[in-house]
């Protein structure tokens, strides 16, 4: 096994939607010699930077990011591509003997960077339960198809009426927000060579990371979410609420608003139900990444979270520490 004091630092900056990870994350840039990498599945596409929340473009002149802006909205870019394109800018930051800070909130990203994706995610029960009571309201044959939307290829595979199948591909399609037969693609990686200081921003209240969630998706509105994505489809006339760019949160119901099929406060209060759905599964991932990881927990809504973020990493990095 390689020393890990011999390895190159690496910092993990995670959390769920709104918990304020990128501004920590530039306080951090102030007082450590860190170049910022995006792990996020959303802010890898061009054009979409309103409902993405990416830094202004001051920011970017100012402060190194990577993996933004990499393709248009009608390709794709999967966790496999993530993952060899975060080593390779990693290795780039650290021959220049500064420390990759990697942000965001694809968990699938994280888990995919350290230890490839050949396993799928644990059961969520939680999740369970609400696909079991949904399909009680819509039958299982609907759930297929609910399915089929998500992921053709293995709802190909499954009867409309096997229901535990069912249940379990979508189960793994909500929780790492990819294709199940993407995932089963992958193959096992290599060791993950770097020895890396993670940080989680967890709020202790959920009640008031829903507050910021509403204020957050209805600051987007304000400021020209759907002005954004009617563009997008302009410039992209094949895209749809299937794509993957489109299946992004706040801009699958931005969609279904300009095709005239939910209402403005539907799109309003759909909006802030999918992104608390989101940071629920986030929130669900970094659980499970406990138990194999060493993970620094830190309450989001702390008043001196950056205090207590740059305090924990300057001792860690001074003591060779994870």
């Amino acid at each position: 096994m390689q020393d890990l004091i011999c390895l190159p630092t690496a910092i993990f900056l995670m959390g769920p939607t709104a918990s304020g990870k990128s501004q920590i994350a530039l306080e951090i840039a102030k007082k450590i010699p860190v170049e910022i990498i995006s792990v996020d599945s959303a802010q890898v596409y061009r054009y979409m930077d309103i409902g993405t929340a990416k830094p202004e473009q001051e920011t970017l002149t100012h402060i190194p990011h990577h993996l933004i802006n990499l393709i248009n909205p009608d390709q794709s870019y999967s966790a496999a591509q993530f993952r060899h394109d975060a080593l390779n800018v990693m290795h780039d930051i650290s021959s220049r003997n500064k420390i990759p800070l990697l942000v965001g909130g694809t968990m699938l990203y994280f888990r995919a960077l350290q230890e490839g994706l050949s396993v799928l995610p644990a059961a969520d029960q939680g999740l369970r339960l609400e696909l079991e009571n949904m399909a009680k309201s819509l039958g299982w044959p609907a759930m297929h198809q609910k399915l089929s939307e998500l992921d053709q290829t293995i709802a190909a595979r499954i009867k409309p009426t096997d229901s535990q199948r069912i249940q379990r591909a979508l189960e793994v399609c909500y929780l790492t927000q990819q294709p199940m037969s993407e995932i089963l693609k992958t193959s096992q990686p290599t060791d993950f060579p770097y020895r890396k200081i993670s940080i989680a921003l967890i709020p202790s209240e959920r009640s008031q990371l829903h507050l910021r969630i509403a204020e957050r998706f209805r600051n987007m509105l304000s400021v020209g979410l759907i002005d954004e994505v009617q563009s997008i489809r302009q410039k992209f006339s094949l895209l749809s609420t299937k794509s993957p760019s489109m299946r992004c949160v706040g801009y699958r119901q931005a969609c279904l608003y300009l095709d005239n099929k939910i209402s403005s406060d539907e799109l309003h209060d759909m909006g802030i139900v999918a992104t608390r759905q989101l940071a629920k599964r986030q929130l669900t991932w970094m659980r499970s990444m406990r138990t194999t990881n060493k993970i620094h927990e830190l309450d989001c809504l702390a008043s001196n979270l950056s205090t207590q973020v740059l305090n924990l990493l300057q001792a860690a990095i001074e003591t060779g520490s994870d």
